[in-house]
């Protein structure tokens, strides 16, 4: 382990071994001899055994050892490491110096460095040694250790009256100097005898009415402190009209028990505004005790009955009115060390074996006698989840249930599980509207056994049977989603844990459902993923973009009427399976189609226009479910063969529909979520009344096979397909 370590920091470390100053190597070693620097290590990883507290500027040698000598027994490397990042330190010497007792030095490095006055921050930068840090002063090298404090002084500014006193406000502005040698570290200062010491960092402005003291002192790199110092002066409002007092409030805070009692503590907060001179001071009184200076929330720890007086007064000298708040301050109830005692009653009609006809209500109670009270109580199903228990549960699906249940109280407890068992019969509950009937005690998805227990869900149909892996999935993509779309709502409910979530989803992905080989024949060739959308071609206006979720939509920006065709093959006698739906923004519903059997659109000698190969040539399958406008619905093989709304079965709009479309020779099939809504002989002669004038007719140019499109109408028929897969028959 350690050999690994030693490696991998070597290399993230290195070693930085050369003058900091840029001399030549032999130069620094000579000029730094008589300035040594050792720091030390052992088995502690939160301290160094040993390291210098200052230096001199100028050459140095640095020695680090981490070796059985100094005490390491156990082989754990360190590392010796200036930081360089943080300005408020040197950071002109790069050292990163890794020792480790079995390394080829025998843990023992040194290193040339050129040191200036300052301080230097080091740390070893192996992790979990985040404490296993210190500082390093140097001062100025040839003058000796630096042994005086820095000289400071204090500036008062403002504008001030006849009296000297400040108007408004006061500035003041602190200044030290070093003439150590070591440099300035840090200045500090305070308001008032008992302020608490801040740093310093611009000119302190005090714009409270009265008199003030500031106190301030500063220190040097070497650790050296100048003796505090003080200025004293007075603050008076400008010459104001104001006469009206501050407003002031007060708000009670802390956790109270049922009667209103504050727990252990209350806190009062005490706000105060002035829209004229602006708010001076605030004060408060417990009790009758003394007025205070109000600087943060007050906190009031002993029990009993209390009332906390308070006022303000502003620049111009105006003191609101006191005002007051009352409060009880209670101690904390003993601590609640027992768990609540939970009970359960099963009800319902019985048959003479004991079986709940029906269905059956479990209703479960708990007390606490520790005297927190029942914070909550919890119920499983057939090993499910804990969910919580707000109502008596209802079970009504037939078959041997457990219901097992606890409860918690506000101090944490909580009740060991009990479980009651029961069976229920059919009784004359209607079956729930599942969409398979699937008994099986675990969740299989395909021939994949996930281990999941197969529960009854919230709307009473078990997780098997909310999968549908015995449906028909035209590809797996649209299986995985539905899975994923079954597991997120059980997840949510409280159905399924995450790892059973997982288990699931990971079976969905294993059992191949929907893949090519799944799909009695069908080849997909639209399945929602980028390569497959590539292989279609747009042709004429408008276009289609392809969705997150697999799907294509016609563009509400392309204008122009248009088709989106496969041109890689074509066919024959088919079946054609897709999915489309109804997406116009507006109360009118959209125009679409999907064109069948027509020649290549690029090639076709008669037409400049190639979208229109398709509809003078082949045959459009229609999609267009308003109720006025085209006579050709849904279905109709347009120009030929109408069909009116009746027979189209109409969907919500919004609604994803199943299309088929089967064609054998010239007879044409058309199913709408499995319906069969029209047929159709291609036996010629136009349905056009009078006959369109640019339709080739029969003559031979309507042809025995052809290529498939999709329609776009417009920028205002927005249409939507999926999961677009053809059989050849």
């Amino acid at each position: 382990m350690w050999a690994a370590l030693l490696a991998g920091l070597l290399m993230i470390l290195g070693l930085q071994a050369t003058s900091a100053s840029g001399q030549p190597r032999a130069q620094a070693e000579a000029a730094a001899a008589d300035q040594v620097l050792t720091w030390t290590a052992g088995n502690d990883i939160d301290k160094y055994t040993s390291a210098p507290e200052t230096a001199v500027a100028g050459p140095a040698t640095i020695v680090f050892e981490n070796s059985e000598a100094t005490g390491n027994t156990t082989g754990m490397p360190h590392t010796l490491t200036f930081m360089t990042s943080d300005p408020e330190y040197n950071q002109d010497v790069q050292l990163n110096i890794l020792a480790n007792p079995g390394d080829d030095q025998g843990g023992k490095h040194t290193a040339e460095v050129t040191l200036t006055p300052g301080r230097y921050m080091y740390h070893c930068t192996i992790p979990g040694h985040g404490e296993m840090k210190g500082v390093l002063v140097v001062t100025e090298g040839g003058g000796g250790e630096d042994t005086t404090a820095p000289a400071t002084s204090a500036d008062v500014g403002g504008t001030q009256n006849a009296d000297g006193a400040y108007v408004g406000s006061a500035s003041v502005t602190i200044g030290a100097t070093d003439e150590g040698g070591s440099g300035v570290e840090r200045t500090e200062y305070a308001i008032g005898a008992d302020g608490a010491w801040q740093p310093y960092t611009t000119p302190v402005v005090v714009d409270q009415v009265g008199e003030h003291t500031v106190r301030y002192r500063a220190f040097d790199k070497a650790g050296n402190a100048a003796a505090e110092k003080s200025v004293t002066f007075t603050v008076v409002a400008p010459d104001t009209d104001d006469t009206v007092a501050p407003e002031t409030s007060a708000t009670v805070g802390g956790e109270k028990n049922p009667d209103g009692a504050y727990i252990d503590m209350a806190t009062v907060t005490v706000t105060a505004s002035d829209t004229g001179s602006g708010v001076n001071t605030i004060e408060y009184a417990v009790g009758d005790g003394a007025w205070q200076a109000y600087t943060a929330p007050v906190m009031v720890h002993e029990v009993g009955e209390h009332t906390v007086r308070y006022r303000a007064t502003d620049k111009a000298g105006n003191v609101a009115a006191e005002k007051s708040v009352s409060f009880t301050v209670v101690a904390a109830p003993p601590e609640d060390t027992t768990a609540p005692v939970t009970g359960a009653t099963v009800e319902g009609t019985k048959n003479s074996d004991g079986a709940y006809v029906g269905s059956a209500k479990v209703t479960v109670s708990a007390t606490d006698e520790g005297g927190s009270g029942v914070a909550g109580v919890e119920y499983s199903l057939d090993a499910g989840p804990y969910l919580a228990y707000t109502a008596p549960v209802v079970v009504d699906r037939v078959g041997r249930h457990t219901v097992a249940y606890r409860a918690s109280d506000k101090a944490g407890n909580t009740a060991e599980s009990v479980t009651v068992s029961f069976s229920v019969v059919s009784g004359q509950v209607p079956a729930p509207p599942c969409p398979e009937y699937d008994e099986r005690e675990t969740v299989i998805v395909g021939t994949v056994d996930t281990g999941v227990p197969n529960r009854v869900t919230n709307n009473r149909c078990r997780i098997n049977e909310m999968i549908e892996d015995e449906k028909e999935w035209t590809s797996q993509a649209l299986f995985l989603k539905h899975v994923r779309e079954v597991m997120d709502a059980l997840l949510d409910e409280g159905v399924v844990d995450r790892r059973e979530y997982r288990a699931v989803n990971k079976a969905a992905r294993q059992s191949k459902i929907g893949t090519p080989g799944q799909t009695e024949g069908y080849r997909t060739i639209l399945d929602g993923t980028a390569e497959s959308f590539a292989k279609w071609q747009q042709v004429g206006g408008g276009s289609f973009g392809l969705n997150p979720d697999g799907s294509i939509t016609s563009s509400t920006t392309t204008p122009g009427m248009g088709m989106l065709w496969f041109p890689e093959r074509k066919y024959g006698d088919f079946s054609l399976k897709l999915q489309w739906r109804d997406d116009a923004a507006d109360t009118a519903n959209t125009n679409g189609g999907v064109f069948v059997r027509f020649p290549q659109v690029h090639d076709h000698p008669e037409e400049s226009r190639p979208e229109w190969v398709a509809i003078k040539y082949g045959h459009e399958v229609q999609v267009f479910d308003s109720p006025s406008g085209d006579m050709y619905k849904t279905g109709s093989v347009y120009g030929f063969d109408r069909v009116g709304l009746a027979g189209a079965g109409v969907t919500e709009k919004g609604t994803w529909n199943d299309y088929e479309i089967r064609v054998v020779d010239q007879h044409y099939s058309v199913y709408r979520n499995g319906v069969l809504i029209n047929e159709f002989d291609n036996t010629g002669g136009q349905d056009f009344t009078p006959p369109r004038s640019d339709d080739p007719g029969t003559d031979g140019r309507r042809f025995a096979s052809g290529y498939i499109g999709l329609q776009v109408h417009g920028t205002t028929d927005v249409v939507s397909y999926r999961d677009v897969r053809i059989q050849e028959l």
